[in-house]
């Protein structure tokens, strides 16, 4: 009698790597992660600009590592310096010893500081991140000066760990004192242009000026030249040049945290150099490390009276770092890539102000250099009073995450920043081409059109934010991590 087979049990669907790969992030990673959210992708192969995924599509990236690629993903001088490390059998973890390596890239670093500084400046070697950096700087400045108090700036972002997060806003500490960022399109004082910069610089002014200000002389003022998850907004010169006055009149050192805006990014090797500002202390990673972690303080001589392990951290002898950090710094020194980024970066904002004429949920765009930032606003609130003059019109953060999507649906990852998360973020590399250029610019015209269409018709479900979060709602979190 012949055995009857049951029937052949179908196989289930077997996601692509792509899809896999996704699904075990969600399942496995933490809830804190940030830019996997909004970027569902999962890059397998890079090189300059251009990304491209386990599903096969390709993307322009203008995210760059949170402005750390100053080359790009994997430029051959990078990769070749990497390599030479590791052909050379030279050893790859040495804390703070001496070696070849290091004092390579400590020497091309001193090639690019104003001469000022060059002259009289000590370096620490910190932990990998940016916010190492910060807590380094602050507790630097501590030691020199015997105090304690600290000036900062609203919008700021110093980093994640608890001292740089005081200094951001994001946590509450009696030593430090926030003053107001000269914000052109949301002035604190309602005015914007000169006015609002003079009025931010008097604030700062009396608080040291006045005795009876409440405020004593602290141990450092801390400031971002181009504020980057603020909204990139780029602090007036005029203004820089009074806190340095202000601040060497007063003998508080000044910290300047170029963590995002160092390495060429905003058109001058270092972005201090705009204003003409030479700080005390000089905040350093991201695109130092040419891809890979590394972070540094530079700082005057005369502040260099902490002990011996003060300050320390096991990594911070990155051999990799250091190696592709020498190459990078020379390689945008040697090819003059920070007065391109000034050229490319104002012709891509004279281009983008073309758009904001067209686009009225474009309530602002500005930068410097290839550090570009586009505010998105609520369109039908032209006639409200904050349209007027240095007040804004309302944020809708919304609006924001729909263009980043409708940008990734074309091929071009970008970043969200800003108060309220409505500032679309461009921090190409480098090297970035002109045709590359007018894509990016092409598929974020694109984007922010499909999008103005949307909102026009009112099917984006928004709620317009004028300070804080929406009831319920936390506001988006921008990814930068340190």
């Amino acid at each position: 009698m012949a055995v009857t087979q049951p029937p052949p049990v179908a196989a289930p669907p077997v996601d692509s790597a792509h899809e896999g790969i996704l699904r075990r992030q969600a399942l496995r990673e933490s809830a804190a992660r940030t830019y996997a959210r909004s970027l569902p992708i999962v890059p397998v192969r890079a090189r300059g600009l251009t990304i491209e995924g386990a599903d096969g599509r390709r993307y322009l990236d203008c995210l760059s590592g949170a402005g750390s690629l100053a080359l790009g993903h994997n430029h051959p001088v990078v990769l070749e310096a990497i390599r030479s490390v590791l052909d050379s059998g030279a050893p790859l973890h040495v804390l703070d010893l001496a070696t070849p390596v290091k004092d390579a890239f400590t020497t091309e670093l001193f090639r690019t500081l104003p001469r000022q500084l060059a002259d009289r400046a000590r370096v620490l070697f910190c932990g990998p991140a940016g916010t190492d950096a910060v807590e380094a700087a602050l507790k630097l400045v501590r030691a020199a000066t015997g105090r304690t108090g600290l000036l900062a700036f609203t919008g700021a972002y110093h980093g994640m760990t608890a001292g740089a997060l005081e200094a951001s806003g994001g946590a509450q500490d009696v030593r430090v004192t926030r003053l107001p960022f000269p914000y052109d399109y949301r002035c604190p004082f309602g005015i914007g242009g000169e006015r609002g910069a003079e009025m931010c610089a008097r604030l700062a002014e009396n608080l040291l000026d006045d005795p009876k200000s409440g405020v004593q002389t602290p141990a450092g003022m801390i400031l971002e030249p181009v504020q980057g998850e603020g909204g990139v907004i780029p602090a007036p010169d005029p203004w820089m040049r009074r806190m340095r006055e202000l601040t060497a009149t007063h003998g508080v050192p000044l910290i300047a945290d170029e963590v995002q805006t160092g390495v060429g990014r905003t058109g001058t090797f270092w972005a201090m150099e705009h204003s003409g500002v030479v700080p005390d202390v000089l905040v350093l990673s991201k695109a130092i490390g040419g891809s890979l972690p590394l972070a540094v303080v530079v700082y005057r001589d005369d502040l260099d009276t902490w002990p011996p392990g003060t300050h320390a951290g096991t990594f911070r002898g990155n051999q990799l770092a250091m190696a592709a950090g020498a190459a990078t710094l020379a390689y945008v020194r040697e090819n003059g890539l920070a007065a391109r980024a000034a050229e490319l970066g104002d012709r891509m904002l004279r281009q983008l102000s073309g758009l904001a004429t067209d686009q009225p949920c474009v309530g602002d765009v500005r930068g410097r250099g290839l550090m570009i930032g586009v505010e998105l606003v609520d369109p039908e609130a032209g006639a409200a009073d904050d349209a007027l003059p240095g007040r804004g019109l309302p944020a809708v953060p919304e609006i924001a995450a729909a263009v980043q999507q409708e940008c990734l649906s074309r091929g071009l990852i970008v970043e969200l920043g800003g108060r309220h998360s409505s500032v679309v973020r461009l921090l190409p590399p480098l090297t970035i081409t002109d045709e590359q250029a007018d894509a990016v610019l092409d598929r974020l015209s694109e984007a922010i059109t499909a999008v103005s269409r949307t909102a026009g018709a009112g099917q984006t479900g928004r709620q317009p934010q004028r300070g804080g979060s929406r009831a319920g709602l936390p506001n988006p979190v921008p990814g930068t991590s340190r």
